[in-house]
C-alpha cells in the first residue's frame, strides 16, 4: 500500500513538472529580457511588447515556479538568489534554441542548405562522388551529410527522418515512399583468376550450378537479385560465405573461396575474372527513393531534380 501510494504521488509530481514546462517555455525569454534589463518599461521596449504582457508573464512565471525570481524596487527589478540560479539554465536553454534554429534555418537555405543523402555502398567509390561533383558545378554550397547502408536500412531512414533520398536496389514498392527507376547495371559473375571458367567471357549462369557462391547477407537488396537469378536459372546457390560489402566478397573469390554475382568494380581487382551473364538477363535496377508527402527543402529539391535528369545516365560508362 505504501509503495502504491508513494507511486501515484510520483506520477502526480511528474505531470506537474510537465506542466509547468509546457506553460514555462512561452515566458522565458521574457523572464531573461526582464533580468537583462533589470527594467520592465526598457525590457518591454526592447522586446516590442506590451508592458502589460511582460508583467503578467513573469507573475505567471514565478506563480508557477512557487518562488519570486525579482525584487522589486520601484520600477526596477534585481534578481533574487533564486531568480539568478533560474537565469543561468535559462540562458543556456535560449542559447540551445537559437543555435538550433540557425542550423535549421542554414540547412533548408537554397544556397548553402544541406541535403541527407543515402546510397548503397557498392555506388560509393565513383558513382556517388561523381554526381554530387557535377551537381555542385551549379550548386556550390549545398552539403551533404552522406550515409552507405543496404537497402532496406536506408528505406527506414528515410521513414524516420534522418534521410531526404536515397539510391537504393531494387527500387521499392511501398504505399508510404515515392520511388523513381534511373538506371540499371549489368551483374558478373566473378570467379577465380585459376578457375575452370576465367578463360571464359560469357556464361549462362546455369553453368554455375554446382559452383559455392559468396554472397551478401540475407535482407540486401543483391542478395534477393542473387537468389532470384539463380532461381531462374533453375538451382539454389549453395552459399558458403555471406558479407556486408561486395570488395569483400571479390576478396573471397579472389581466395579460392566461391563465386559471385556482382556489380563491375570501381577499379580492378587482381586475382578475379569477371564473366558477363548471358542468360537470364544480369541486371540490377537502380532507383532513387524518397518519403511520400514530405515537404522538401530548396537544396534537396533541387538534387532530387539533379538525380531525376540523369535517368539512363546514372551510373559511369
Amino acid at each position: 500500500m505504501v509503495h502504491q501510494q508513494s507511486s501515484q504521488e510520483w506520477l502526480s509530481r511528474t505531470g506537474d513538472v510537465e506542466d509547468i514546462v509546457t506553460n514555462l517555455v512561452p515566458r522565458l525569454a521574457y523572464f531573461a529580457g526582464v533580468a537583462r534589463n533589470e527594467h520592465v518599461t526598457r525590457a518591454a521596449q526592447e522586446m516590442r511588447v506590451p508592458q502589460s504582457t511582460l508583467s503578467r508573464a513573469v507573475a505567471r512565471l514565478e506563480e508557477d515556479l512557487g518562488v519570486d525570481l525579482f525584487a522589486r524596487r520601484g520600477r526596477t527589478v534585481a534578481l533574487t538568489p533564486a531568480g539568478r540560479t533560474f537565469l543561468a539554465s535559462v540562458e543556456r536553454a535560449l542559447a540551445d534554441l537559437e543555435r538550433a534554429a540557425e542550423e535549421v534555418r542554414a540547412d533548408a537555405d537554397a544556397a548553402v542548405g544541406k541535403v541527407a543523402f543515402g546510397f548503397l555502398h557498392t555506388m560509393g567509390a565513383e558513382t556517388v562522388p561523381g554526381l554530387i561533383h557535377a551537381f555542385r558545378a551549379d550548386h556550390p554550397g549545398i552539403r551533404f551529410s552522406l550515409v552507405q547502408n543496404y537497402g532496406e536500412a536506408m528505406l527506414e531512414g528515410l521513414r524516420r527522418g534522418e534521410l531526404d533520398l536515397c539510391l537504393t536496389s531494387p527500387v521499392p514498392d511501398a504505399p508510404d515512399l515515392v520511388a523513381r527507376r534511373l538506371d540499371e547495371q549489368k551483374l558478373r559473375l566473378v570467379v577465380p583468376a585459376d578457375h575452370r571458367l576465367a578463360s571464359r567471357r560469357r556464361i549462362r549462369l546455369s553453368e554455375a550450378a554446382e559452383e559455392t557462391f559468396v554472397t551478401l547477407e540475407t535482407g540486401y537488396g543483391l542478395r534477393r537479385i542473387t537468389d532470384d537469378l539463380c532461381a531462374q536459372a533453375g538451382f539454389r546457390p549453395r552459399v558458403a560465405f555471406e558479407g556486408e560489402e561486395a570488395e569483400t566478397l571479390r576478396g573471397l573469390v579472389a581466395a579460392g573461396l566461391g563465386v559471385a554475382l556482382l556489380p563491375p568494380p570501381a577499379f580492378p581487382r587482381p586475382g578475379v575474372a569477371e564473366l558477363a551473364v548471358t542468360a537470364p538477363r544480369a541486371v540490377r535496377e537502380i532507383g532513387v527513393a524518397w518519403l511520400d508527402g514530405h515537404p522538401d527543402t530548396p537544396p534537396v529539391a533541387a538534387f532530387k531534380k539533379f538525380l531525376l535528369s540523369r535517368r539512363g545516365h546514372l551510373l559511369p560508362t
